[in-house]
């Protein structure tokens, strides 16, 4: 069995003079320690579906299941990611990244002394007394990826987070991102605009036609990039082929 079962999800956004469907007919699994992209034309449902998986949203039809569990709520097994860090800037980088320990009761001595163990990990070294005024976006990421992981989430749902930072900080933390999850074992799914993103990290990527947000299509990335990290994958000739082929395919959905 799949550790990530989405069934049929339909929903649908309500306001007083229309009602809008966001997602029809959602169906997908995703195995323990996959990292999968969601890529699509803007208003497609991406982050919707990632807000359901989430157990922020409640769908109007379908379930989600994680582990044999049924998703209905926020769960400790879930870690959530956005774009932007959400560091409080009255908190330390310590208080930062322990806050979800504290909040669902598992911040000790070994669990706090772990997380500063993976800030070293993610090269922020020292800056624990640091507020987050003092870092630049790069690390604040880096921090947030930190405070994320701090609760041992069995799989980490990502919502652009790199789509605010400098190309050459963006690559970095790609590559840092997509190692830390390996080496973790978690299971990951990302929902990016840019598609050379979505190729570099995944193992597979699902393709969402828009209005109403469905899967048009699924792409196995080829072996020989899924073994590469981020950057060493978009040099390789498979990269550019894969590129092209979901370019023309999202060229003619945003068409439609």
């Amino acid at each position: 069995m799949s550790f990530l079962t989405v069934e049929h999800i339909h929903h649908v956004y309500f306001t007083k003079e229309s009602a809008t469907v966001a997602l029809e007919d959602i169906k997908l699994n995703v195995e323990e320690g996959e990292f999968v992209s969601f890529l699509g034309p803007s208003g497609c449902g991406k982050t919707t579906l990632l807000s359901i998986i989430a157990g922020l949203i409640r769908p109007v039809e379908g379930s989600v299941k994680i582990a044999n569990k049924i998703i209905t709520k926020p769960d400790p097994i879930i870690g959530y990611m956005l774009q932007q860090d959400y560091l409080f800037p009255w908190k330390t980088i310590e208080e930062n990244v322990t806050v979800g320990l504290k909040i669902i009761g598992q911040k000790t001595e070994e669990t706090t002394t772990n997380t500063l163990s993976l800030l070293k990990e993610m090269g922020l070294e020292n800056v624990e007394h640091q507020y987050p005024s003092q870092l630049s976006g790069g690390m604040r990421q880096r921090a947030a990826l930190v405070r994320t992981l701090a609760t041992n989430p069995r799989i980490l749902l990502l919502d652009e987070p790199f789509s605010a930072l400098d190309y050459q900080t963006k690559l970095r933390l790609e590559d840092l991102v997509w190692k830390t999850l390996k080496d973790y074992q978690k299971t990951a799914l990302l929902v990016t605009h840019d598609i050379g993103e979505a190729i570099a990290m995944s193992d597979r990527i699902f393709v969402f036609s828009a209005k109403p947000g469905r899967i048009n299509r699924t792409y196995l990335v080829p072996k020989e990039l899924r073994e590469l990290t981020p950057f060493d994958a978009r040099q390789h000739p498979s990269f550019s082929t894969l590129f092209q082929q979901i370019w023309k395919e999202l060229d003619q959905l945003e068409v439609k």
